[in-house]
């Protein structure tokens, strides 16, 4: 049976059946509205994930929620971590981009996408709200929010910690200590280190173990509850990653969406001697035969050094006091994020071109929450909120495996205010509206690019061409940006039970405009704006919870973004349209037995994009004033064979990392074993095939994710032993695929993977 219709069916199947369990699911509470409310009462669509449900599917990082969260997908341009919620994302990487969908732990945000991915340690629950949140949220969250909650240090001692081996010598350690230092002060310590082989083999050296990847975090909690109303909790957190798996390409195979012949004329095709590259790896066409020009998951062969490593230190300080009408939270956070990355962007064994970016980030951000603490008809949060990122990236190239060297850079620092109000009303004892609104003022500035030895023009401030005859390194300046916008929120609730709610909602989303200076441009990149309305039914009685869902998405002026020579090209697209249907649930079918299941449908179509980027083989027989031109060696340039970029109408197209169906279907089961407990657990992932790129041109198909898991724990409840397997149907699927004029490169997702944990509690 078609996966899609496999999880509707296994939904339906639930729904029909009556309700007998007499074992309770805990009532989910949930923050999306910035105060905690049970989630049948929030007009939102969230899914949420609690900490055994996350345990019982293999998830450990923040990457792998995408399997138990219908219309969430996590993927990488490079090392850049982007979400994408119903099909709003983004595929930007350069100095002051941002992501389309907000990441929020304990209330703090993260921008920097280079460590957007981390290990989920600790972690309480993990929320996922699906469509914009620009009233609560504020700027780049037009797709979403995610929200990772963890637990606060505890004056009750307790202990936990956790060994794992795996495949491909897999090795994973974790533990985690609270204790008292007084009555009234706690503190907390938790670590962890992680090291692997990794699933790559290097076809030049042989080497398996190319993926070798090594890191480690430490957190460190204290917290003082200075009066019954007031608590100080302060936090710092170390990490430290050293993982090449994002830049480990090999060469993508054109299965014939690609098209690389399809604009080059009848002359330049005779040249080539073909008529399509149907079959073909999307690299320099003249590659030689001599070298290894590897296409099967896990093989690669490319010119070092190719890693990746990030380090950060973050300090945090939680203040939140009652103050009788309301809550007041204060969150402040000062961090500095570290990114260095090389990358051999031509995904070949032929030395053209190595790059090296390295980013470092300095960010800090003061949010103030009110939030109204009483039971009265009128329910309210305010907040103001100010966030600062000085965001520099230091760029070298190598050519010809030549020795690297400076190769240009940029900076900007993204300064934004916001001030936000939203209130619900119960008008009367089943209708309650909810109107809310955020003003927010972002702001670009002391931005500048450092130019190259082959930068002979670059963009001006009106999109003109502006030559330049200066020496490598001169720093251009760039025009200060300013945005500012209204993000309005309506919602209109009736509860025709205590069990159950039906919503409709108005909002609006915009992410803030950007300078391209990663691209040697001096053009302002301008807001994207999105305006959503979405009906909603919620049910939950502590046995069966299901959540229904349908929206409509006007998306305007979309940042979107295409790569020559490893520097990213970012322009707007005019507009686009989004529709869709969403379906979860949770069911305890008795009191061993629960399930979880999910469907989202989703229509993402490009309504108007006259201009998007389209890669393709130069045409050999093309004069120099065409796109399709073959740069000669003379100019920097291989000549035929080589890859440029031109323009295509992708009007109605499907939008990138957009598909049309995504959904799971998982269970828990357990079995008493004499005082000790065996559970089973299983979740299964379907995705329908989909595009990376805005041009439809290099096509994902579809996929299914099998984890399985069996965990045993003592009688005493200290002790587990956990056997546990990923992919284990063995699927061959894509996490990115790089696409510039260097050539196309593939990074594939892990293979069948099985592990065994031992885990102690105190």
């Amino acid at each position: 049976m078609h996966a899609p219709r496999l999880l509707t069916c296994a939904i339906a199947a639930v729904l029909a059946v009556p309700v007998y369990a007499q074992s309770q699911l805990e009532e989910v509470v949930v923050t999306a509205q910035r105060r905690a409310e049970a989630s049948r009462d929030v007009p939102i669509t969230v899914t949420t994930l609690s900490s055994e449900q996350l345990a019982t599917a293999n998830i450990t990082t923040l990457s792998d929620t995408a399997k138990l969260t219908p219309g969430l997908r996590f993927d990488t341009q490079g090392p850049s971590m982007q979400p994408t919620i119903r099909g709003v994302g983004t595929a930007i990487t350069t100095s002051g981009g941002g992501p389309n969908v907000g990441i929020y732990v304990d209330g703090f945000f993260q921008a920097n996408s280079y460590v957007a991915d981390f290990d989920l340690l600790r972690v309480k629950n993990v929320q996922v709200l699906k469509g914009p949140q620009g009233t609560l949220f504020g700027r780049n969250t037009t797709g979403g929010a995610i929200i990772v909650t963890t637990d606060d240090p505890s004056t009750e001692t307790a202990a936990e910690a956790r060994l794992t081996y795996g495949s491909y010598n897999r090795q994973v350690a974790q533990g985690y200590a609270t204790f008292g230092l007084a009555d009234n002060v706690a503190m907390d310590i938790e670590g962890m280190y992680r090291t692997g082989d990794g699933y790559f083999d290097d076809k030049l050296s042989g080497d398996d173990k190319i993926g070798e990847y090594e890191s480690w975090s430490v957190r460190l909690g204290l917290k003082w509850d200075i009066s019954d109303d007031v608590s100080l909790l302060l936090r710092y957190t170390k990490t430290d990653k050293d993982d090449p798996t994002t830049q480990l390409t090999n060469a993508f195979v054109d299965d014939g969406d690609a098209g690389f012949l399809s604009q080059v004329s009848a002359a330049g095709r005779a040249v080539y001697g073909v008529d399509d590259t149907r079959g073909l790896p999307l690299v320099y066409f003249y590659a030689p035969f001599a070298v290894p020009v590897p296409t099967k998951p896990g093989d690669v062969a490319l010119n070092p050094p190719v890693e990746f490593k990030t380090e950060s230190d973050i300090y945090q300080a939680t203040v939140k006091a009652d103050l009788g009408f309301a809550l007041l939270t204060s969150y402040t956070q000062y961090r500095e994020d570290s990114s260095p990355y090389y990358a051999d962007l031509d995904a070949t064994a032929i030395p053209i071109f190595n790059l090296y970016v390295g980013p470092d980030d300095e960010s800090f951000s003061q949010e103030f929450i009110l939030a109204s603490n009483t039971d009265s008809a009128l329910q309210w949060t305010a907040g103001l909120n100010y966030y600062e990122i000085e965001d520099t990236w230091d760029v070298d190239a190598s050519f010809g495996g030549a020795p690297f060297f400076d190769y240009g850079g940029s900076t900007t620092t993204t300064k934004s205010w916001a001030a936000f109000v939203d209130a619900t009303y119960q008008v009367s004892d089943n209708w309650f509206v909810t109107l809310g609104g955020r003003y927010s003022d972002d702001r670009v500035e002391d931005a500048s690019f450092d130019t190259n030895p082959f930068t002979f023009f670059y963009e001006g401030p009106n999109g003109e061409f502006i030559p330049f005859t200066g020496a490598p390194g001169t720093v251009i300046p760039v025009d200060d940006l300013k945005n500012d916008d209204f993000t309005p929120r309506i919602v209109l609730r009736y509860t025709p039970t205590d069990d159950s709610s039906i919503y409709a909602s108005y909002t609006e989303g915009y992410k803030a405009g950007i300078l391209n200076v990663g691209g040697l441009s001096q053009k302002p990149v301008e807001p994207e704006e999105i305006e959503a309305w979405e009906v909603g039914y919620k049910f939950d009685n502590r046995v069966l919870a299901l959540e229904l869902a349908g929206y409509y998405y006007d998306y305007k002026n979309l940042q979107v973004s295409s790569y020559q020579s490893g520097a990213a090209q970012i322009r707007n697209a005019a507009s686009s349209e989004i529709y869709g249907l969403d379906a979860q649930l949770r069911w305890q079918v008795s009191g061993d037995f629960s399930v979880y299941s999910g469907v989202a449908w989703t229509h993402a179509r490009y309504e108007s994009f006259t201009n998007a980027p389209y890669y393709s083989y130069c045409d050999p027989t093309a004069d120099a004033t065409s796109l399709l031109f073959c740069l000669p060696a003379e100019l920097g340039g291989l000549g035929a064979g080589s890859l440029v970029q031109s323009l295509t109408d992708a009007s109605d197209g499907e939008m990138q990392r957009a598909p049309e169906w995504t959904g799971n279907l998982g269970a828990s089961y357990d079995i008493p074993l004499g005082g000790s407990l065996l559970t089973l657990s299983g979740n299964i992932y379907y995705t329908s095939e989909f595009y990376f790129d805005p041009e439809q041109q290099f096509r994902q198909e579809d996929y299914t994710l099998v984890s399985l898991r069996g965990q045993w724990t003592d009688a005493s409840g200290r002790y587990t032993v956990a056997v546990f397997g990923d992919n284990v149907t063995d699927e061959d699927y894509r996490t990115q695929v790089l696409f510039n004029t260097l050539g196309i490169g593939s990074v594939w997702g892990a293979p069948a993977t099985w592990g065994i944990s031992l885990g102690m509690n105190f």
